[in-house]
């Protein structure tokens, strides 16, 4: 069958590749033509085109950019009808991904797959009758995704967690060949590491790195070592260091956590990835006009937290500090908890196994896999 999926940042890329990775496997005769990245292009397929020509977040970058993101759409648009897919995959990017949907059920009439659903939980809850109208399945990647959507009459499968698959695979390669990164930053007999990941954005780490290094600078027993982001250099990180000799690791950042006694961690997919890896963390993220984030956050968003492991696990687990909340001094008083008071980080770390539990077994790419093969298999597509 033929499979053409669209995703608009790194992250999408990535789990798109694992996606036709599985599908690959499912289905020997599987065709692709994607709208994404690198990691995308190295599982094969026409690529009609790339991911950072749309990559853009926040109102103002969309509206400067809006004429390259409609010519994108546009692109998109003909190479569906040019490649006349069995199914259109979608990957998260809802604002361009739902118009996507729009123009493929009205004018292609191909069957429509949402893979990691886009966050209506969090805002935008309108959005449900869109994927009413123009979605056949959805699948989620976290487990209170489900309850929401039912809740709302659509029917979701949750097939897994991509954190889970990516941890289970660095620890069956760790178990083969021992991480890299102990012997080259961490030598026995070296201060303890307290992990920093300030963010995947330049503009994240101008935000959050010198907070964080200077909470962190209290504790003179540790040393910091932080983890840098795909598509980013040293030199975007050290401009921020305020003359700090702090090491920068690429690549390596589940070796940096799992070596780490502690780390502080901007809010996102790391939140999880480092609990899964059972490290004591606080979860901080900068905002300009802190209180009045603080007060669009409890007046208009439907959730009560930010992270994914105070989501899923339904109650703090990890320290939020963002917004308002965000400061030096915070930081630094709840890193002291977590260096300091065994009972604390035991407790932490318990609440983690709760997530983990929740979040369940690896296999998220493959159970979907399954999946929309099934369904392509019992419905076929009606290409127009």
């Amino acid at each position: 069958m033929k499979y053409f999926l669209v995703a608009g940042e790194a992250s999408g890329d990535l789990h798109a590749s694992n996606l036709m990775t599985a599908l690959k496997a499912e289905d020997a005769d599987a065709g692709f033509c994607f709208f994404g990245g690198d990691l995308m292009q190295s599982v094969g397929g026409t690529q009609a085109g790339h991911y950072r020509e749309m990559a853009y977040m926040g109102v103002v970058p969309v509206l400067l950019h809006a004429r390259t993101i409609l010519r994108c759409m546009k692109r998109c648009r003909e190479a569906i009808r040019a490649y006349r897919p069995d199914v259109v995959i979608l990957v998260d990017y809802p604002g361009f991904n739902l118009r996507i949907a729009k123009f493929v059920k009205t004018k292609c009439r191909i069957p429509i797959h949402y893979y990691i659903s886009p966050k209506i939980w969090a805002w935008k809850k309108y959005r449900i009758r869109t994927l009413r109208r123009y979605v056949d399945r959805m699948f989620c990647i976290l487990p209170f995704e489900a309850s929401f959507y039912r809740a709302l009459h659509f029917p979701v499968d949750y097939v897994g967690n991509p954190s889970v698959d990516s941890v289970a695979a660095y620890r069956a390669t760790r178990a083969v060949a021992p991480s890299p990164f102990l012997p080259d930053h961490g030598r026995e007999g070296s201060l303890p590491l307290i992990a920093v990941l300030a963010g995947s954005r330049r503009q994240e780490i101008k935000g959050n790195l010198p907070a964080m290094l200077d909470a962190a600078a209290a504790f003179t027993g540790y040393r910091c070592v932080v983890a840098g982001a795909p598509g980013l250099e040293r030199d975007d990180y050290v401009k921020y260091m305020n003359g700090r000799d702090v090491p920068v690791v690429f690549g390596q950042t589940y070796a940096l956590l799992e070596h780490s006694h502690a780390a502080l961690v901007t809010s996102g997919t790391a939140t999880l990835e480092t609990a899964l890896l059972r490290i004591p963390q606080v979860v901080c993220y900068h905002f300009s006009g802190g209180w009045l984030v603080n007060f669009v956050f409890r007046h208009f968003f439907h959730v009560p937290y930010i992270s994914l492991v105070n989501l899923i696990g339904g109650r703090e687990i990890v320290r939020e500090l963002f917004g308002a909340k965000f400061s030096r001094k915070r930081i630094r008083a709840e890193l002291a908890r977590l260096l300091r008071e065994p009972a604390y980080r035991q407790r932490m770390q318990d609440d983690y196994d709760e997530v983990i539990r929740l979040l369940g077994q690896p296999g998220a790419s493959q159970r979907a896999a399954v999946r929309i093969v099934e369904a392509l298999k019992s419905e076929p597509s009606g290409r127009g």
